[in-house]
């Protein structure tokens, strides 16, 4: 049997890259799955290039910084599905990067809204549904920036940290009624935020940028997207059933902490 037949997964930032990824992954292990991102037209394409089922996908487009729209995608998920047995927290963005002096409110409030709030509103609004069934998973996607400190990352590395600290709680939160809560922090990954990393950090020579990161990692090269994915599948699976209140790395040994 596979792992996740007759299971139910909200995927936030499905349309992203690592989003997308745990879609592939989860489907092919006969998941019924809730994809949710706020760009409603590549949520459509996912669909298409994974051949996901109509009776077996349900597709939900949300703000996540919206509390009514995280309600909104979880409350559309129980009418499809009656239950929600694991959630991939996984919808995030990088910010700017830039001294922190150089830091606006509007920056702030941009990188917080989704990195923080989004992930919070959902774990507000799963937890309460898996608590009732006394079953589930939940796995947030920090970032190994959530474990270190980056120059001219302040937002995307501080954000990741309160992600970490939200895991924390929520893990002992949810323990007592058999739900698990974990995080995976990537490092570089394969993916358009690193596009958009390497650009900010070295405009206009984001090839240099590339390089320098692929050799700072030991295992000398960028991690794939699907490399994540299997992660979050185990985290979300029964087969780490004894695993709660802790985080992944997947980052081919760049950050020991």
């Amino acid at each position: 049997m596979k792992r996740f037949e007759d299971k139910v997964v909200i995927i936030t930032g499905a349309a992203g890259g690592i989003g997308k990824e745990i879609a592939r992954k989860l489907a092919g292990e006969g998941a019924k799955l809730a994809l949710v991102d706020l760009n409603e037209g590549a949520l459509h394409e996912v669909m298409t290039e994974l051949e996901l089922p109509e009776d077996k996908t349900l597709l939900v487009k949300a703000d996540v910084s919206k509390e009514a729209d995280v309600k909104n995608y979880v409350e559309q998920t129980l009418v499809k599905f009656g239950k929600i047995d694991g959630f991939a927290n996984n919808a995030g963005v990088e910010g700017p990067a830039k001294p922190l002096e150089e830091l606006t409110e509007q920056d702030f409030d941009f990188v917080y809204s989704i990195n923080v709030k989004g992930a919070f509103f959902g774990i507000k609004y799963v937890l309460p549904v898996m608590k009732q069934q006394k079953q589930g998973s939940i796995v947030n996607t920090a970032s190994v920036a959530g474990l270190i400190g980056s120059p001219n990352m302040l937002l995307y590395n501080s954000s990741k940290h309160a992600l970490m600290g939200i895991n924390k709680v929520a893990a002992i939160e949810a323990a007592p009624f058999n739900v698990r809560v974990n995080t995976v922090n990537p490092g570089v990954i394969n993916t358009q935020m690193m596009r958009h990393i390497e650009e900010k950090v070295a405009p206009g020579a984001s090839e240099v940028a590339r390089a320098a990161y692929n050799d700072a990692v030991p295992l000398k090269r960028y991690g794939e997207p699907e490399e994540v994915a299997n992660v979050v599948a185990f985290l979300l699976s029964d087969e780490s059933s004894y695993v709660s209140s802790s985080s992944y790395t997947v980052d081919g040994a760049l950050y020991n902490v």
